[in-house]
């Protein structure tokens, strides 16, 4: 496996039934009786109904038709041709062809040892292969603190991230600085408005600036670093403006001109002061409060680094020479609509400047040509419209190759107490990331967060984040964990020791429904990791580890005295609890959420 140790998984009984299957069809192959030219991939499923089975594989269904034989006929015939087994109690036919395997009680309990040998990388996997991947998440403009929205794309391009390093891939995690856009000007105005305000110059507060209370904290600090040196009079500033909104007039119109006006009285050299006094604190605190939620960048790309050298018309270029830009009323042009986008897209405006498109592909293409095997990108929901133009500008730039997906991340609202917190982003009215942080947590937060697929809507209810019950999914895991660790506390205020090697000698002795259903969710665990990464769905860990894992360990928690007098059971079933808390650690770890000792 890549980077993980070599473990020996002759005890995941999944990966025995594949292994039994393959020589079975091997041997039928062999002897002419299956006409096949390749090796076909085999399926083997974890039973939906463990009354019926516990695996399950339909390759007789799906061998039917190229080997020219009745599916049930067919699964005769291979089942016929299985090598034996002890670890296979007994094989079925149902249906119209599935083969079912029913587990002997050793193999279903030898899934402890592997648990317990692997640990911290059980379920991992070398599906990756060692492929190197990208993942951009978040990538908010540097005009406000992080709000609750943004919260949901760091917690699911992290957990997706986990996810593809455990499957095996090499993962780069970045986030794209967008600090050169109109929006960056307007946050530098903002600030330096706050800050001849505070040395006494009223001027009017344009409607489409910043007016968070963070501004005034950025203006504080530009006014610790330059003194009075950027102050100029307010009759100055606002010396023949067009109107704003408030006065009957165009508050795009009002803002832009402020912007220049600022930039003609600081002049080239004050204007980049403020601007970077701004950028720098917007983009420390965001990273501050993204490492406080447990997200962390391999690399921060700053999009005005694309302007500094010449990426973007480089870009351009290479479009133009394979034709996939041309010239309109003075403008150029982006054939986007040749890869699925409603319509052609502007690149280059007929005043000659680059759009942020334009700026957006020569940073796609920066990621290509550090020599990613696949980029993924999370976007808000609200960005959808520029997916097919994305997509499609990375297609013309490698001759169809599309190694680009895009991930859009639906809106959360926050409801307390029933009621929807209203929110505002233009006026300053937030919760903030940290706000959300501050009151339920950071694992409630990151828990909460990817509960739900992407593309869903997310209603988080901050009452039930915060509740100490079993209907708070996040608590009902974590309780689950700190009970097993006060199962082993219990065990040595009795002056109790585990003989983990007697335990693992007698797995045997674990055979109570309660048990088995424990054993069967564990050995899963692998499985859904697959899924999960290969769907990029954290969620479907959510569900596990709540559904499967921490119900059945509660249930057999409430039914089962852990601590006997018979000491190999005693063990053994203390093996069972220390395999739950690995399982229990490991799909936490995945999503971000710590697992607690005690409750």
């Amino acid at each position: 496996m890549v980077g993980l140790p070599n473990i020996d998984r002759s005890h995941v009984v999944k990966d025995v039934v594949a292994d039994l299957l393959q020589r079975a069809l091997d041997a039928l192959i062999a002897e002419g009786k299956l006409p096949l030219t390749e090796r076909p991939a085999i399926r083997v499923e974890h039973a939906r109904d463990r009354g019926h089975a516990d695996l399950a594989s339909n390759v007789a269904l799906t061998l039917a038709k190229p080997a020219r034989r009745p599916p049930r006929e067919l699964a005769e015939e291979i089942v016929a041709a299985l090598p034996g087994d002890d670890r296979i109690d007994r094989i079925e036919i149902a249906g119209p062809g599935f083969i079912n395997f029913f587990l002997a009680t050793g193999a279903r309990n030898a899934i402890v040892r592997t648990i317990l040998e692997a640990g911290a990388t059980y379920g991992h996997s070398d599906a990756g292969a060692g492929r190197s991947i990208q993942v951009e998440f978040v990538s908010a403009n540097p005009t406000g603190p992080l709000h609750v929205g943004h919260g949901r794309g760091a917690a699911l391009g992290a957990s997706v991230a986990n996810l593809l390093a455990a499957t095996g891939w090499r993962v780069e995690r970045e986030y794209y600085v967008n600090d050169a856009g109109r929006q960056m000007d307007i946050l530098a105005l903002s600030v330096w408005l706050r800050y001849i305000e505070a040395h006494g110059e009223a001027v009017a507060f344009p409607a489409n600036g910043y007016h968070g209370a963070y501004v005034r904290q950025i203006a504080g600090a530009l006014q610790a670093k330059e003194g009075d040196g950027l102050v100029h009079a307010a009759a100055s500033v606002a010396h023949e403006l067009p109107p704003d909104a408030g006065d009957g007039g165009d508050a795009e119109a009002h803002i832009d001109a402020l912007v220049e006006r600022a930039r003609t009285l600081l002049g080239d050299d004050g204007w980049e002061r403020v601007f970077e006094t701004g950028r720098h604190a917007m983009v420390e605190n965001i990273r501050q409060d993204l490492a406080e939620f447990g997200v962390v960048y391999d690399r921060w790309f700053a999009e005005r680094g694309l302007y500094t050298g010449d990426a973007v018309e480089r870009t351009l270029e290479r479009l133009r020479r394979s034709g996939h830009v041309y010239s309109h009323d003075g403008a150029e042009w982006f054939r986007a609509s040749a890869y699925g986008d409603e319509k052609d897209r502007v690149v280059v405006r007929d005043n000659g400047q680059t759009t942020y498109f334009a700026s957006d592909i020569a940073y796609h293409l920066d990621k290509l040509e550090r020599g990613f095997d696949r980029l993924i990108n999370v976007w808000g929901a609200d960005h959808h419209g520029y997916v097919a133009r994305m997509q499609g500008a990375l297609r013309a730039l490698t001759d169809g190759d599309d190694r680009l997906e895009i991930l859009l991340v639906q809106f959360a609202t926050l409801y307390r107490g029933g009621e929807k917190i209203p929110m505002s982003t233009r006026a300053g009215e937030f919760v903030t990331l940290r706000e959300l942080r501050e009151e339920v947590g950071n694992d409630a937060a990151r828990f909460f967060y990817v509960l739900r697929r992407c593309d869903q809507h997310l209603e988080f209810d901050l009452d039930l984040a915060k509740a100490e019950s079993q209907d708070n999914p996040v608590y009902y895991i974590q309780y689950a964990h700190a009970r097993i660790a006060s199962v082993f506390s219990q065990l040595e205020a009795r002056a109790g020791t585990w003989d983990r090697g007697r335990g693992l000698a007698h797995l045997d002795r674990l055979g109570t429904h309660h048990e088995t259903e424990l054993l069967a969710a564990l050995e899963r665990f692998p499985e859904v990791i697959a899924q999960a990464a290969a769907n990029r769905e954290p969620h479907r860990i959510c569900y596990y580890l709540l559904e499967d894992v921490a119900n059945a360990f509660h249930t057999w928690y409430n039914a089962e005295t852990f601590l006997v007098t018979d000491e190999t059971l005693r063990d053994a079933r203390l093996a069972l609890v220390a395999a739950t808390g690995q399982v229990i650690r490991n799909g936490l770890e995945l999503i971000g959420v710590s697992a607690p000792e005690s409750m």
